[in-house]
């Protein structure tokens, strides 16, 4: 394996791509994988983000086999090799695209809603997406952007087959790409984290950059930041809208960390109710593998302290009220860091946390709390509903119906965002 997750995988491709940050360029990501890896390469080049949005053409008999692929502006590019072997007719490849279609026009709506596409005439538009396998995604991306007037097109994957860039000529003007192996089944062999990337992963991911900054005008600020936490320091993002009411601090779950898909999801719908975010790392890489350090809630606390004051003498920043948001675990952090003495967070959102964690100080909590869990996570809500009764402060549990501990369920995330941002909104 060669890389972590997407994340990593966008990383170790921006190394290769510093060469474009004096062209002018945009990057577009494939949805949905190519999102996380496209984010990480705008990051690096200072660049706007978009989506380029093509659908695979699958074989009826074999939907993972791709005959094509689609994009948006009418564009179509058949693999005439594996139709023919397939014996693909013309009516099944008519049938097959009407219906990529229809999904195609579905999510333009719900990734990019009512904003404009990123201009892309006369400039270096850079094509991403976490890997190639048959190419005609990437194939048919490439022919969108040069209909939209691209000047100059990169296609840029972390992974491909020795002797890729063959079925690229004509297509991309140059290709960048980190590893080339011999012998390659499929991309996801290449990562210890291939798993799907959700919608309201690729819908935060383009909120955070639209534009090119999260901050969506003058006076804001998005930033990558390195907070001190006592004897070591951490990674974090730092994304304030321009007339921010106040900023949400994020102390997320066992196993997750300032990337995981879930509080980006959350972060996005924060922002879009004018409210600033900062996710970091509680525990350094090292130190999460160590399960007892994962439930040490006094520890994670004493942290979202540190880096509550941190933030509070940042310039900006620092003048606007705090609230906490947690997850699994990091709730109980945020439960706990609340109820110190002297803590000015003015509100708390726990999302499936574990309350029980931080039994002891419930009662000494004083900032509104909302409990938001899901309707079939029976036993975290039975927790929830103890920690209810012993919470003294403003507070109210709101279960999600038919949402599971990870909110993974079809609108379940975008309902903890909207309760979320409501929450915050109201008391920041």
């Amino acid at each position: 394996m060669y890389f972590t997750d997407r994340t990593d995988a966008g990383r170790q491709l921006a190394e290769r791509l510093f060469g474009l940050r004096d062209r002018d360029a945009a990057v577009l990501g494939l949805p949905r994988g190519g999102v996380p890896v496209a984010a990480e390469v705008a990051d690096a080049l200072g660049a706007p983000l978009d989506i380029c949005l093509v659908r695979k053409l699958g074989v009826p008999s074999q939907p993972e086999l791709a005959m094509g692929a689609i994009g948006e502006d009418g564009v179509r590019v058949l693999n005439d090799e594996v139709i023919a072997r397939t014996g693909v007719s013309g009516r099944d490849l008519a049938e097959t695209e009407r219906r990529e279609r229809a999904v195609l026009e579905e999510r333009a709506r719900r990734y990019r809603g009512a904003r404009a596409p990123v201009d892309l005439t006369g400039r270096t538009v850079v094509v991403v997406d976490d890997g190639f396998a048959t190419g005609a995604t990437a194939l048919a991306a490439c022919e969108v952007v040069r209909a939209r007037g691209a000047a100059r097109i990169a296609l840029a994957v972390p992974v491909a087959p020795r002797g890729w860039t063959a079925r690229v000529a004509g297509f991309a003007d140059e290709t960048y790409c980190v590893r080339e192996p011999v012998t390659f089944y499929a991309i996801g062999q290449f990562y210890q984290d291939f798993s799907q990337t959700p919608d309201e992963e690729v819908v935060a991911r383009l909120e955070r950059r639209r534009g090119g900054s999260a901050a969506g005008g003058s006076g804001g600020e998005d930033t990558e930041v390195r907070i001190p936490l006592g004897a070591t320091e951490a990674g974090g993002r730092l994304t304030v809208p321009a007339d921010a009411t106040g900023v949400v601090l994020f102390a997320h779950g066992s196993g997750s960390s300032r990337h995981s898909p879930r509080n980006l999801a959350v972060a996005a719908a924060l922002h879009r109710a004018g409210l600033g975010t900062l996710l970091f790392d509680l525990l350094a890489d090292d130190e999460a593998a160590d399960r007892t350090r994962v439930f040490d809630t006094p520890l994670l606390a004493a942290r979202l302290r540190r880096a509550t004051d941190w933030l509070a003498a940042r310039p900006g920043a620092g003048g606007l009220p705090t609230g906490y948001f947690g997850a699994s675990t990091g709730a109980a952090a945020a439960l706990w860091a609340a109820a110190e003495p002297g803590s000015t967070v003015a509100a708390v959102v726990s999302r499936g946390g574990r309350p029980d964690l931080a039994d002891a100080r419930l009662p000494e909590v004083t900032a509104p709390t909302l409990l938001v869990v899901g309707g079939a996570d029976p036993l975290v809500l039975d927790l929830n509903r103890r920690a209810e009764r012993r919470l003294r402060c403003e507070h109210r549990l709101v279960t999600v119906p038919g949402a599971g501990h990870l909110f993974e369920e079809p609108g379940a995330l975008e309902r903890v965002g909207e309760l979320a941002a409501d929450w915050f909104a109201a008391r920041l």
